[in-house]
């Protein structure tokens, strides 16, 4: 197959979060201290097996260029700058006129957090008769909603996931795109309706997985409490749920086809319990497989790899030892 490049719409003015967006763009807002919603997409696309990204920026694109430069942890990176704001269809065919060759492609928005599995998309991507592939996401109701019967309420529902699905801000385009006659405007709106007219237009759908597009204050403050005890991993996510003086409770989140290192603990004594997915748990001398409400008890000193075959959220219940770790083999560069 050929080689997939990356490609992050950076350009916006985030206006709905001014004053914060006045000095610095969007990408570059921290999540937690330290981490950007854009090092957080960096991160995903080096996890996936990307080699090279092209920034498309804009607005304030000088500080982006200031704080990566031409690599993010091996990362190579390029900038594509749009000197007067013509919409998001402009900035992506600015980018494709820059990538070298036909090349494929996988094109995010700059202002969504998303825990989807890009080298499966990837992958089915390729194998898909269309030219281009949407992620999508279901729904959620930015509001409560209230279930009737009758003349009568009878339950509330806290901002329940809708029977709708959405275009979630992540594409993968399997070569140059045609952009016809259209020079402007939002790729939503102009491009991917015709396409979808013409049959044109696939879709990868992960349901049950984090997302969340980040347009204004309120989301940014729900993003913020998502990574407050959260620290993301090459293969997924690690969540603090309860740390005590007796013991410690975290939240695993394996993509399907990753896993974590090959390690050990030297004091701690944990047990794994299945919350959704399967896989195994590859020791020295052996595998244990699993699915979801299984449990597997790992003792101190036991070599150990967590492998998941489908996306698997596991909760690791274990003696207070929060850092006690020993890797013996990565299968990631970090």
């Amino acid at each position: 197959m050929a080689e997939t490049v990356g490609m992050i719409l950076c350009g916006g003015f985030g206006k709905r979060l001014r004053p914060l967006t006045e000095k610095i763009p969007k990408p570059l807002i921290e999540i937690k201290e330290g981490y950007t919603i854009l090092d957080k997409q960096l991160f995903d696309l080096k996890n996936a097996g990307i080699r090279k990204t092209y920034l498309l920026t804009g607005f304030l694109g000088d500080k982006i260029e200031e704080r990566y430069g031409d690599e993010y942890k091996g990362l190579r990176l390029e900038y594509v700058r749009e000197e007067k704001p013509l919409g998001t269809l402009n900035a992506i065919r600015l980018g494709m006129e820059a990538i070298d060759g036909d090349k494929q492609c996988i094109i995010r928005n700059g202002d969504v957090v998303a825990d989807l599995n890009i080298k499966k998309m990837i992958h089915l991507g390729e194998m898909s008769d269309y030219p281009l592939t949407i992620f999508i996401t279901k729904m959620q109701s930015p509001y409560g909603i209230v279930e009737l019967s009758g003349d009568k309420i009878i339950s509330f529902r806290e901002k329940p996931l809708l029977d709708y699905y959405i275009n979630a801000g992540v594409y993968f385009s399997r070569g140059q795109l045609d952009f016809g006659d259209f020079e402007s405007g939002d790729i939503e709106k102009t491009l991917f309706p015709l396409m979808a007219s013409e049959n044109k237009l696939g879709y990868y759908r992960e349901d049950g997985l984090f997302w969340m597009a980040i347009d204004t204050s309120k989301e940014l403050e729900e993003i913020r409490k998502e990574y407050r005890n959260r620290e993301d991993k090459p293969w997924g996510y690690e969540k603090v749920l309860i740390d005590t003086e007796k013991y410690l409770t975290k939240e695993l989140f394996i993509r399907e086809g990753y896993r974590t290192s090959f390690h050990y603990h030297e004091k701690k004594d944990e047990t794994m319990y299945i919350i959704s997915g399967s896989g195994y748990i590859e020791f020295e001398d052996r595998k244990e497989y699993f699915s979801k409400n299984d449990t597997i008890r790992i003792e101190p000193g036991e070599r150990h790899s967590i492998v998941a075959m489908e996306n698997t959220i596991l909760h690791e219940v274990s003696t207070p030892h929060l850092n006690d770790t020993v890797r013996v083999k990565d299968y990631y560069t970090r």
